[in-house]
């Protein structure tokens, strides 16, 4: 037991790329430095009108919702692959990752509301309401409400929040115990080692072993056969090798990650097969010599293409659904390798009223949660001010009851 641990520990040291030059260009796309523009530090590389994508802008609006786009477009030199600059933030999140190596995101890694609402919505083709709840998500959870920034890696507060003005979290997403938790895909444990934002190339490898065994080992796909029974074998296996797992209902998050493998990385070029091409590109791993599996920049593969149907709530709260009652597991944590249950009973009266009899139930539980976590931020009222403003005009009329500021 002690041994497996010890070995997942090691391999979780990224493999880096100037061991192996050949992976540093893999899939980057033609680079003219001489012509183009710096690269811009705070913001996203602007939209133009010749590749318009789906069509959200930095406004923090609606984009049209029709996919199929090739992404990057041939010829957007602006938003082809770029390694992340020294320094830059990245965190345990390969999709938001991949944004910002293809500047859909700022390429530091520091993000603005505005520009994860556009990048959702032109990249994957999210739903506008799907791209508003989890860029919301994101700021109440790790974000800063004054600013309207955010650290897709780890904590810059002096980057990402105005001194005197502190009024949100800053740890980023790298942040533990948020949108980062135990049982991730490929990124340790938390406790094991400290790190658990780093790809982990023996985790990757073993969930292609499990896509291999759902599907067949010359062609393995992560469907949702696979990534179901996997997060299943990565439940049972921080059960028995991390003698601190924290597995509480908001662990549910990772299964709604999951999903992305099947719902939203798949190419509408290859009728959405989530083939090992595509996975390993948009989790930037690398098969080595050996076998073994490396790490280089997230990005999408040669050639791909978007959704052509939006990805909407009810799919992703599907997804997470579907995936959980697959192989169902018991919430709870070890406390020095002892097993206490957790209530799972966390929702709010007001959620599981919307969730159970309104039409919009998925939405409005989606905009409770966040006024719930909002509320629980450093200084609430900024941060719910914050919702109030950008969340209100988009949950309001599906018919959810809205907070209202006092």
């Amino acid at each position: 037991m002690l041994l497996s641990a010890l070995a997942l520990l090691l391999a979780s040291s990224p493999v880096f790329v100037d061991a192996f030059p050949a992976y540093a260009t893999r899939y980057a796309g033609p680079r003219n430095d001489d012509t183009r523009k710096p690269i811009q530090r705070r913001t996203a590389v602007p939209y133009s009108p010749q590749f318009p994508y789906t069509g959200a802008t930095l406004n923090g609006a609606a984009g049209t919702g029709v996919g199929g786009v090739q992404v990057p477009a041939p010829g957007d030199y602006a938003h082809y692959y770029e390694d992340p600059l020294p320094g830059a933030q990245r965190g345990p999140c390969p999709g938001l990752n991949a944004l910002a190596n293809h500047g859909f995101l700022s390429r530091d890694g520091i993000t603005t509301y505005t520009e994860m609402v556009a990048a959702l919505q032109n990249v994957y083709n999210a739903d506008f309401s799907v791209a508003v709840a989890l860029t919301m998500l994101g700021f109440v959870l790790d974000g800063d409400p004054v600013s309207e920034t955010m650290s897709i890696g780890g904590s810059v507060p002096l980057v990402t929040g105005k001194p005197g003005e502190f009024t949100g979290e800053y740890g980023g997403v790298s942040m533990h115990g948020t949108f980062e938790l135990d049982v991730s895909l490929t990124r340790n444990d938390y406790y094991l080692n400290g790190d658990s934002h780093s790809f982990n190339g023996t985790l990757f490898g073993m969930m292609v072993e499990t896509a291999k065994s759902t599907s067949s080992a010359e062609n393995p796909l992560f469907d949702f056969n696979a990534m179901a029974l996997y997060r299943s074998q990565q439940y049972e296996r921080a059960r028995v090798e991390n003698p601190w797992l924290y597995f509480p209902q908001l662990a549910l998050h990772n299964y709604g990650a999951a999903t992305f493998l099947f719902n939203a990385f798949p190419s509408s070029a290859k009728n959405y097969t989530p083939d090992l091409e595509t996975i390993s590109s948009f989790f930037g791993a690398v098969e080595l010599p050996n076998g073994s599996w490396g790490h280089v920049g997230e990005r999408t593969p040669p050639n791909w293409q978007n959704r052509v149907a939006p990805l909407n709530l009810t799919e992703v709260s599907t997804g997470i659904t579907e995936l959980y009652a697959a192989y169902p597991k018991p919430y709870g944590a070890n406390v020095d390798g002892v097993w206490v249950p957790l209530n799972s009973t966390s929702l709010s009266a007001l959620r599981k009223r919307q969730s159970a009899s309104d039409p919009n139930g998925i939405l409005c539980g989606a905009y409770d949660e966040i006024i719930e976590h909002a509320e629980a931020a450093p200084q609430p009222l900024a941060m719910l001010q914050f919702v109030v403003e950008k969340a209100n005009p988009v949950f309001g009329p599906v018919g959810c009851e809205l907070f209202t500021m006092p």
